[in-house]
Order: C-alpha cells, then structure tokens, then sequence
C-alpha cells in the first residue's frame, strides 16, 4: 500500500480487524518512511456470473432459482429443507470453483440432477422431467431405464 502522505511503497500492518460483517477485513497501517498512520480495507472481489439460457440469452446466476426448482422437485418427497439448502450449497460451490464468468444453464441442470440423484431418486426424476423437457413417455422410459441400470 502506498503512504497517502509521502508515496512510500513500504508500511507495516498494525492492527486487523473484521469488517463488514466478516466480508472485508480492516487493517491500520504505519509508514516506515515517515510514520503516518492510515487505514485499508481489504475485501473478495465479487465477479457476478452469468448464465446462458437454452435461447442464447444470459442472466446473473442466483442460487434462489436453483432452490425454487429443487423444491418443487422435492414436494412430498422426505427431503428436508437442510438437505436441499446443502445441495444449493454444493452446486454454487461448484459453479463459483470452476472459476468460469459464464456457465450454460445446462451445466448448472446436470449439476444439479447429479446432487438430488444422491439424496432422493424419485426429485431426481421430477427435476429430469422438466429440466430435459421429456417430449413422450419413451424418453422418460429410457431416462428410468438408465437409473436401473446405473443400480445393478
């Protein structure tokens, strides 16, 4: 950090607190070269995401959309609100780890299915029936015939 007085490249960190509400940290610098005190903030750079829809459009990612689609997937199904609140957790994790600006809303579905797979396969389903827009009772017979598959 530079001196806001001298220009001084060189100073040391006194003291460092949390800011924010844990969000940014606040640090008190001392200049070596001439002593002055001053302050710094120091906090994550947040880079929204974008989502690009089936129709080429994009729009900023927003794990509340990804919630709202798994409980309907998960309506009277014995999965509890911890455990879709984890699976959100899972999939943003993994969304924000792949360090990517945009994402195909198709990555983010198949994210999705692969986590409701593990807590309930019956949700699992339900999501793959809108989320693959299954046209006909075939192509969900061959996404149910898949699963039984993937279990032996």
């Amino acid at each position: 950090m530079k001196c806001i007085v001298c220009g001084c490249e060189d100073s040391r960190v006194i003291d460092s607190r949390s800011a924010d509400e844990g969000r940014s940290i606040r640090r008190r610098r001392e200049c070596v070269n001439c002593g002055k005190r001053f302050t710094t903030y120091e906090a994550i750079e947040d880079t929204p995401i974008l989502i690009i829809k089936a129709n080429g459009s994009r729009q900023t990612f927003d794990p509340q959309k990804i919630k709202l689609g798994i409980i309907k997937a998960c309506e009277k199904r014995p999965v509890s609100m911890t455990e879709i609140d984890e699976i959100v957790t899972v999939v943003t994790k993994q969304i924000y780890n792949s360090l990517e600006q945009e994402i195909s809303s198709k990555v983010i579905g198949e994210l999705v299915m692969s986590e409701l797979k593990k807590h309930d396969e019956v949700a699992y389903v339900r999501y793959a029936s809108v989320y693959r827009s299954f046209k006909d009772i075939s192509s969900f017979m061959e996404e149910l015939q898949k699963m039984m598959q993937n279990k032996d």
